[in-house]
């Protein structure tokens, strides 16, 4: 599930509750507003990871709000609207907003466009990460700072230990590392010749990080060695 949250601000009820149940179904958090003002008082209390944020409402509408949240705030925000001319979505863009999106509109397109908004502001959040604390393998990204780690866009939740692992092999690229090795770095403690802890532990890492774990593309077994991570 996604975990992310989204603010959605439109003062039609009607598109809320529809925006709702497919978000909802994606595994989002949502906050609600039904205009500028409202996501304005949102945004004080609440950490929000993108906003949709209506153009036309009453008291404060979507292009005076924009310029507003991005005076401190650099979250994505798809701006919704009725009116399609060019102008007005430039209009709509030059305000601060990342995406457009005119009404009436597929949900499903929507969905879409708040993914690919999502990730491309997770990769922009990893970049700005100094580069020592960054690791990428392919589409592998390792944030040694904040503990965070994606596939692909994809934020994948691991254990501390499970995050020791990965960090070991992956700073240690193409050197194999026996299970004893492995669990006396990590657990900082004497290794028992019946402990099958580490390859439990690679497993769940390889079942989080893997779209085929029994192929692994990243943790590699070198078998009656240990593992590795390829350069």
């Amino acid at each position: 599930m996604a975990g992310e949250t989204i603010l959605l601000v439109d003062d039609e009820k009607e598109i809320l509750e529809l925006l709702e149940i497919y978000l909802k179904n994606e595994g989002y958090s949502l906050l609600l507003a039904s205009n500028g003002l409202e996501a304005l008082e949102v945004l004080r209390h609440k950490t929000v990871d993108l906003i949709i944020l209506d153009i036309m409402m009453p008291r404060m509408d979507g292009i005076q709000a924009c310029l507003k949240i991005r005076e401190e705030q650099h979250m994505p925000i798809i701006m919704l609207s009725a009116k399609s001319q060019d102008m007005d979505k430039i209009f709509g863009l030059s305000s601060g907003a990342d995406d457009y999106v005119t009404k009436p509109f597929n949900p499903l397109e929507l969905i879409a466009r708040v993914k690919s908004q999502l990730r491309r502001y997770k990769r922009l959040n990893v970049a700005a990460a100094p580069p020592e604390d960054v690791i990428e393998i392919d589409d592998l990204t390792i944030n040694t700072s904040t503990h965070e780690v994606h596939v692909d866009g994809r934020e994948v939740k691991l254990t501390p230990r499970e995050f020791a692992i990965l960090e070991l092999l992956a700073r240690n690229r193409g050197l194999v590392f026996s299970i004893q090795r492995i669990y006396e770095s990590v657990w900082n403690e004497a290794f028992y010749e019946s402990d099958n802890t580490v390859m439990v532990h690679i497993r769940k890492i390889r079942e989080k990080l893997e779209d085929t774990p029994r192929q692994p593309k990243y943790i590699k077994t070198v078998w009656g060695v240990g593992y590795k991570i390829e350069k």
